[in-house]
């Protein structure tokens, strides 16, 4: 956490807004774990969050594709963190692509309480467009750290998380048995395929 002192001399804590993002399988909670495991060490009072339409492993709490945990608090709207958030020095938010749009406001609002705020979520949905808040939170924050899962088709850094179960919902929770990470040019080579493949089907109906 970063400090500075005004003219009177006490130490000011200076807020910020950080988001790690990327597809799926890509590290993204794993990183915010170590961020907020870090600060912990350094005695930091730290609060982490997440939506409660999270349950893949844990209803309660936030745990990487690598099975790292960290305690965390669910919560059903972005405004519910501004109420739980108190006397913290840094706050975690994980999944923020499935959070309202008032989740931005709501980060800001921290930082400008001098709070660190430490977001993480997908970039884009499915159909590689960008997901729900994150494009504002990129371009709000101070730092964005993007990480990249390894194409399963041809070992490039992977692009989006293309998903193998047919359903057009835009939020549909899953693992790998739902969702791939696939570089640029497989991606739209799956999505030609796919494409075909249907039209085939409707010729043959």
């Amino acid at each position: 956490m970063f400090n500075e002192r005004d003219t009177q001399g006490p130490v000011r804590r200076r807020g910020s807004i950080e988001v790690v993002c990327g597809s799926m399988f890509s590290g993204k909670t794993e990183e915010l774990i170590r961020r907020m495991k870090r600060a912990q060490f350094a005695k930091q009072r730290v609060e982490i969050f997440k939506p409660t339409i999270d349950v893949r492993y844990s209803e309660q709490d936030v745990v990487s594709h690598d099975h790292n945990v960290i305690q965390s608090t669910p919560v059903d709207s972005s405004q519910s963190i501004l109420l739980l958030a108190n006397d913290i020095d840094v706050v975690g938010i994980d999944e923020a692509q499935f959070f309202d749009q008032g989740i931005v406001d709501v980060c800001t609002q921290l930082a400008e309480r001098g709070i660190r705020v430490i977001c993480a979520g997908l970039d884009m949905d499915f159909k590689g467009e960008p997901f729900g808040p994150m494009p504002a939170l990129m371009a709000i924050a101070e730092d964005v750290y993007k990480t990249h899962a390894i194409c399963v088709h041809c070992g490039d850094l992977a692009y989006v998380s293309h998903r193998l179960v047919m359903s057009e919902k835009r939020v549909l929770l899953g693992e790998t048995e739902s969702y791939e990470p696939l570089c640029r040019a497989c991606y739209e080579k799956a999505i030609a395929e796919e494409k075909a493949s249907a039209q085939n089907s409707a010729k043959e109906n």
